[in-house]
């Protein structure tokens, strides 16, 4: 954080608010203070373990002869699973070594209980470790991080350095957290409040989502179909007069809405702040934070150097300027520089939302912006099978009638470390 200037903070009265948050927090969380004595370690399911669980009526040798007919190699996924539980192993050792309790826990056995008896969650996988155990902490006090323990397949961006503290060095990290050399660091979470049809419905796990109806796609035209959605209705009129929900689970990385079959069409209304609301279609809409906005957001609305060629070439035939289509360096450079806006800093309080291939023709206009940010969005479905996913991981039922607003806010944020 940059030093306290009164003439700048008088000139933007944004950075007084930004310099009274952080120094509050600060206030809260001395690096100092800070004693572990109790430690959740949430192990990573492996892709062995995932297979082991399917298919769990089959022999050890039974299992390798499926997976080589279906050429997956098993050898690979068993020295995998291996490598990974030595390093949640060397992790546990360590911790006891500093006299730190810990419980090693999977993503079954990780829940309220866990998070409230410990002092520290870490993470032993990648980023999807990282954020289902963030995802089950409500509070603002309990901080996580996360160690790679696969860093040549897995960046683990959400993880401590993988090349400074890969689990052989972890050792080190707990040394410097001990001794509080380290930083806080807070990254904001989406809140979803549901309403309408669905508002009550848990979470499944996307594994394990199916659709519920068939393809309705032409079921206006279908009269006699009326009557399956009988039931239903009497449902909704119920809900309705439910007070609204708020979803169980923060988003860390982000919040997808659309059609759980992607080559549905994505049917629904969206509201951005202040602005009127608007019908659309599209492949489903996104909306990050920003720490999500180096993850799928980045990579939806990521420009390569191919189409900065073409615009350019389009620019200079437009407006007969000199440009050297040739220059390599050139255009990898406004690619980067483009690919750089799009990410933003992990504690600003406000979304980015990107509208996925949205439709255009003369009943449907493309959103006012198909990229930007907002601080409260507001989407009511019109899906068949639509669906709500945050971070990847957990899916709710997003039919026609429900609706989901999302939004900042600071009670919401998530406490990590940083030993950079």
């Amino acid at each position: 954080m940059q030093p306290f200037n009164l003439a700048s903070v008088l000139r933007r009265p944004g950075l007084l608010y930004k310099h009274l948050v952080q120094s509050f927090r600060n206030i809260q969380h001395d690096c100092t203070s800070f004693n572990i004595k109790r430690v959740a370690l949430v192990s990573k399911m492996t892709r062995y373990e995932f297979l082991k669980s399917t298919y769990k009526d089959l022999s050890e040798g039974e299992l390798k002869k499926h997976l080589d007919s279906i050429r997956s190699d098993y050898e690979s996924l068993h020295q995998l699973h291996v490598n990974h539980y030595k390093c949640v192993d060397l992790i546990h050792r360590i911790l006891k070594q500093h006299s730190i309790e810990t419980r090693v826990v999977n993503r079954f056995q990780y829940n309220e209980e866990v998070v409230n008896w410990a002092d520290l969650i870490v993470t032993a996988g990648g980023d999807g470790t990282y954020l289902l155990a963030a995802s089950k902490i409500k509070v603002k006090d309990k901080p996580i991080i996360g160690i790679n323990t696969d860093p040549k397949r897995s960046e683990g961006y959400l993880c401590l350095s993988k090349k400074q503290f890969p689990a052989e060095n972890f050792g080190e990290a707990v040394k410097r957290i001990l001794e509080g050399k380290f930083k806080w660091k807070w990254r904001h979470r989406i809140r979803v409040t549901m309403s309408g049809f669905h508002q009550n419905d848990e979470p499944v796990a996307i594994h394990d989502q199916q659709l519920l109806y068939p393809e309705y796609r032409f079921e206006e035209h279908i009269k006699e179909a009326e009557s399956h959605f009988g039931e239903e209705l009497e449902q909704r009129l119920h809900i309705q007069e439910m007070p609204p929900r708020v979803l169980p689970i923060l988003a860390l990385n982000e919040v997808f809405i659309g059609e759980a079959l992607s080559a549905r069409v994505s049917y629904y209304e969206i509201k951005r702040d202040e602005e009127p609301s608007m019908k659309q279609k599209s492949s489903g809409i996104t909306i990050c934070t920003g720490t999500g906005s180096t993850s799928w957001f980045f990579h939806i609305n990521h420009l390569p150097i191919e189409a900065v060629k073409d615009i350019l070439e389009i620019t200079k035939r437009l407006t007969h300027c000199e440009v050297d289509l040739t220059d390599q360096k050139l255009m990898s450079k406004v690619a980067s520089e483009f690919n750089n806006s799009l990410k933003f800093s992990p504690d600003e309080p406000r979304m980015a939302y990107t509208v996925r291939d949205p439709i255009v023709n003369g009943v449907f206009d493309a959103i006012r912006q198909q990229r930007g940010f907002a601080t409260r969005i507001k989407i009511n479905s019109r899906m068949w099978d639509g669906t709500l996913v945050i971070d990847g991981d957990s899916s709710f039922h997003f039919n026609d009638g429900a609706v989901a607003t999302m939004e900042m806010l600071e009670s919401d944020a998530l406490l990590t470390i940083t030993l950079d």
